[in-house]
C-alpha cells in the first residue's frame, strides 16, 4: 500500500475529478481504500493519483468501467495482446456508433432544410416528422408501448 501527502479533497483537485468520483472509484474497486493514518485522516499518494489518470483517460478513449476494471488488470505492460483484442473490439463499437451518428446527422440536417422552405403548409416540417416517426415506430414494435 503506497504511503501518500494528500487528502482525498487535494487528490481529487489535483487528477481534476470531484471528491465522489474518487469515492465511486472505491466502491467500484478501480481504486483502494488507504488506512487511515493517526488522526483518521486517510492519505493517497501518486499511485493513485496514476490510477485515476488512467480511469478517465480510459473513459474519454469510450471504455466503460467495466472494461476499464479489464484495463487495470491488464495494467502491468505484459499483456499488449489482450489489451490490443480489447482496444479493437472499442474500435469496432465506436465505427458502429459513428455511422449512426452520420446517420442521424444526416436524416436531422434534411428536417432542418424542409423547415427553411418558403410556404409549407404544415406547421413545422420537423416536428410534424417526429410526431410521424414516434406514431410509425409504436406500431412497429409493440415492445414500444
Amino acid at each position: 500500500m503506497e504511503t501518500g501527502a494528500w487528502t482525498i479533497g487535494a487528490l481529487a483537485r489535483r487528477v481534476g475529478v470531484g471528491v465522489e468520483t474518487i469515492r465511486y472509484y472505491q466502491r467500484r474497486g478501480l481504486l483502494e481504500v488507504p488506512v487511515s493514518a493517526t488522526g483518521g485522516v486517510r492519505r493517497y499518494g501518486e499511485e493513485t493519483a496514476r490510477r485515476v489518470r488512467f480511469i478517465k483517460r480510459s473513459q474519454q478513449l469510450g471504455f466503460t468501467l467495466d472494461e476499464v476494471a479489464g484495463l487495470l488488470v491488464l495494467n502491468d505492460g505484459r499483456h499488449c495482446v489482450e489489451t490490443r483484442v480489447l482496444a479493437e473490439g472499442k474500435v469496432a463499437q465506436l465505427e458502429v456508433k459513428i455511422a449512426d451518428l452520420e446517420a442521424m446527422r444526416t436524416s436531422l440536417a434534411k428536417l432542418v432544410r424542409a423547415c427553411r422552405r418558403p410556404g409549407t403548409q404544415c406547421g413545422c416540417p420537423l416536428i410534424d416528422a417526429l410526431n410521424r416517426e414516434a406514431v410509425s415506430a409504436g406500431r412497429a414494435s409493440p415492445r414500444a408501448r
